[in-house]
C-alpha cells in the first residue's frame, strides 16, 4: 500500500499518507488485490473519476510491485506481483523487531487504570472486561515502545464500606465470616440493600459509619483493613490464573491524604461553588452538569479522589497520558473529571481518555452485586480449565504438560471470547461457545499455532513438545529460495496478504485502543493458514516450493504467537 501510494503521489501530487488511507481491499479477490476509488480526486484534478482511473492505470503498470492496473468505472483495481510482494513481506517478517514492534511511544509514559475490583466483594465476571482489555492495551502500547504503568485502582473506600460495617454489626456471624470472608461479606452487602428497601434510614446510618471511617474511628478502620487483606488474598488467585500483573496496586484510600490539597487548589482558583450545602464545580458552559467535589456532610466523592489520583499519576509517576479502562456507564463521571482538570489549568487533561466498554452478561442477564447476581471469575476460569483438560485427554491423552496446556487453553478461551468483540459492545458469555475448537474462538487460534509447530517439527525432525522459540526460523528456511522462479497459488497468496496486514492493524489497534482488531485479524490469519495447510502439500512438495511453504508456515506461527502475546493469551506448541 505504501509503495503504490508513493507512486500515486508522484503522479497525482497528493500526499502519500492520504492516498494510502484511500486504498481499499476489494470485497472480492477476483477484482484484484487493492483498489483506489477516484471520487475524491475528481474535484482536485477537474476530471471525472472514470477518466482519472484510466490515467492512473496507464501510469502504474510500470511499477515493479504492480502486475496489472485496470480501470473499473471510478475505481482502479491493482493486482500485485505475487513473487515480489512475497519477498518484501518475508523480508519484513525476518526483521522481527520492525514487523512486530514499533517506536512511536519511545520516551512516553502511559498510566492505565484497569481491573479495579471492589474490596469485600467477589472478583466477578463483571471485572473480567476491564482486566483483559486493559492488559491487552498495555501490551499493545509496550509493543510500540511506550512505558506503561498498570495501575489497579482498588475500590477500597466509599459509602459501601459504611453499608458493610452496619450490616456486619447488625447481622454478622463472626465465625462464619472468618471461615468464608468474601462470600459472607458480600452476603451482608446484599442483605443490607434488601433491608434498606423497607428501611431507608439504614442508608443514613451507612453514610454516618463511612464518615466515622473518614474521621479516623479505629474500630471501623481495623475491620476495614481486615477486609482489604482477605480480599487481596482472593484476588491474587484470579490474577495468577489470568497471568495479570500490575506495576501499582493503589486503592482509592491511597489518595485520602491528597484530597484536601486538591479541594484547596480548586477553591483558590475560584472554581468551587456552594450548591444546596455541597461544594461543586460548575460545568454548564461545556454542556455538563456540576461536578460534586464535597457533599453537604463534608465527605469526599469519587470525583475528588479521581482528581487526586490523576494529579498523582501525572506529577509523581510522571505519566504523559492517563487511560481509564472503565465501563461505559461511567462516561459522564470521566467527562466531568477531565473538564475540571482542564479548568484547573492542567494541559495533560487533553491526554486523559476514558476507554469505555460494554456490559458482560450471562444468559442474557446483567450481573448485580447488590442483588446477589454474581458469578465469580475464579470459578469460571477453573471450570474452563477443567473442561479443556477433558478435551485434551480425549484428543491427545499422551500430551506432555497437559495441565499447563489445559490452563492456557481454558483461560485463553475466556480471554479471547471477550477480546474478539469490539470493546463498546455488550458480551453474552457462553462456556460452550468459548471453548469450541472450531469457529471464532481462542482454542481455534491456539490449535492453529500448534499445527504450524507440528509441521515444522516434522520438517526438521525435532522432538515433540519443542517450544516455538526452539524451532527453526523462516530466515533459515527461505535463505536459498529464488521466489521469482515459482508461481504462487491462491491459498499461498491469501496467507501472504493476511500476514502483510499485521503491522497496520497493530497500529490501528493502538490508535483506537481496540484489541478486537488483533483478535479478528489473527482469526483471518488462522483461516488463511488452514486453507493453505489443506490445499498446499508442505512436507511432500518439491524444492523450492517446499522451502517457501515451510517459510510461510513459520511466518504464520510467529504472527499468530505475537498476536496471542498482545492479547495476553498462551500459545502452546502442542495440543
Amino acid at each position: 500500500m505504501k509503495q503504490i501510494a508513493n507512486s500515486l503521489s508522484k503522479q497525482l501530487m497528493i500526499d502519500e499518507s492520504i492516498l494510502a488511507s484511500w486504498l481499499e481491499i476489494p470485497p472480492n479477490s477476483e477484482m484484484g488485490d487493492l483498489a483506489l476509488p477516484c471520487f475524491r480526486l475528481a474535484k482536485e484534478l477537474h476530471k471525472s473519476p472514470q477518466v482519472i482511473a484510466a490515467d492512473i492505470a496507464d501510469a502504474l503498470v510500470e511499477n515493479e510491485l504492480v502486475e496489472s492496473a485496470v480501470p473499473a468505472g471510478p475505481y482502479v483495481n491493482f493486482r500485485l506481483n505475487r513473487a515480489t510482494a512475497m519477498e518484501q513481506v518475508m523480508r519484513q517478517i525476518r526483521d522481527d523487531d520492525a514487523f512486530y514492534h514499533g517506536a512511536q511511544g519511545a520516551g512516553q509514559v502511559v498510566a492505565i487504570d484497569l481491573s479495579s475490583p471492589n474490596i469485600a466483594k467477589p472478583f466477578s465476571m463483571g471485572h473480567l472486561r476491564s482486566t483483559v482489555i486493559g492488559t491487552a492495551i498495555a501490551n499493545l502500547l509496550e509493543s510500540d515502545s511506550y512505558q506503561t504503568l498498570r495501575i489497579n485502582h482498588l475500590g477500597d473506600w466509599g459509602t459501601q464500606f459504611g453499608k458493610i460495617i452496619v450490616a456486619y454489626h447488625r447481622y454478622g456471624d463472626e465465625a462464619k465470616i472468618k471461615a468464608n470472608p468474601i462470600q459472607e461479606l458480600n452476603a451482608l452487602y446484599v442483605q443490607f440493600h434488601e433491608a434498606a428497601q423497607d428501611d431507608p434510614s439504614l442508608d443514613d446510618e451507612a453514610r454516618a459509619a463511612f464518615k466515622r471511617m473518614e474521621d479516623g474511628n479505629e474500630d471501623d478502620l481495623r475491620l476495614w483493613r481486615w477486609m482489604i487483606e482477605v480480599s487481596l488474598e482472593e484476588f491474587a488467585k484470579t490474577y495468577a490464573m489470568l497471568g495479570t500483573s500490575f506495576t501499582h496496586n493503589l486503592g482509592e484510600s491511597f489518595y485520602n491524604d491528597k484530597m484536601d490539597a486538591v479541594v484547596k487548589e480548586i477553591q483558590s482558583l475560584g472554581l468551587l461553588v456552594e450548591s444546596d450545602g455541597a461544594e461543586v464545580v460548575m460545568l454548564e458552559d461545556v454542556g455538563l452538569p456540576p461536578c460534586l467535589i464535597k457533599r453537604s456532610d463534608g465527605a469526599t466523592l469519587y470525583a475528588t479522589r479521581d482528581l487526586a489520583a490523576a494529579l498523582y499519576r501525572h506529577k509523581d509517576l510522571c505519566a504523559d497520558r492517563l487511560l481509564y479502562v472503565v465501563g461505559g456507564e461511567q462516561r459522564l463521571h470521566f467527562e466531568q473529571v477531565f473538564a475540571v482538570l482542564t479548568r484547573m489549568g492542567y494541559d495533560f487533561a487533553k491526554n486523559c481518555k476514558h476507554i469505555a466498554f460494554g456490559m458482560m452478561r450471562l444468559g442474557g442477564k446483567k450481573m448485580s452485586t447488590r442483588k446477589g447476581q454474581v458469578v465469580r471469575l475464579q470459578e469460571v476460569l477453573e471450570e474452563a480449565v477443567g473442561r479443556a483438560k477433558e478435551i485434551i485427554n480425549e484428543k491427545n491423552p499422551s500430551l506432555q504438560n497437559a495441565d499447563l496446556v489445559a490452563k492456557e487453553i481454558g483461560v485463553g478461551a475466556v480471554i479471547f471470547n471477550d477480546l474478539k468483540t469490539n470493546r463498546l459492545h455488550d458480551i453474552d458469555f457462553s462456556m460452550e461457545t468459548a471453548l469450541a475448537f472450531e469457529g471464532e474462538t481462542g482454542p481455534y487460534v491456539q490449535y492453529t499455532h500448534a499445527r504450524s509447530c507440528s509441521v515444522l517439527r516434522k520438517a526438521y525432525l525435532l522432538d515433540a513438545g519443542v517450544s516455538p522459540e526452539q524451532l527453526v526460523t523462516h530466515s533459515q528456511a527461505i535463505a536459498q529460495v529464488d521466489s521469482q522462479t515459482v508461481s504462487l497459488d491462491d491459498p499461498t497468496w491469501e496467507l501472504i496478504k493476511q500476514l502483510s496486514l499485521f503491522p497496520g492493524l497493530r497500529n490501528r489497534a493502538i490508535d483506537e485502543y481496540d484489541p478486537s482488531l488483533i483478535a479478528k485479524h489473527v482469526l483471518d490469519i488462522c483461516q488463511a493458514f488452514n486453507h493453505f495447510y489443506h490445499d498446499c502439500p508442505i512436507l511432500t512438495a518439491d524444492e523450492p516450493i517446499r522451502s517457501i511453504r515451510l517459510a510461510l508456515t513459520d511466518a504464520a506461527r510467529l504472527t499468530i504467537r505475537n498476536s496471542l502475546q498482545l492479547l495476553g493469551i498462551g500459545y502452546p506448541a502442542e495440543i
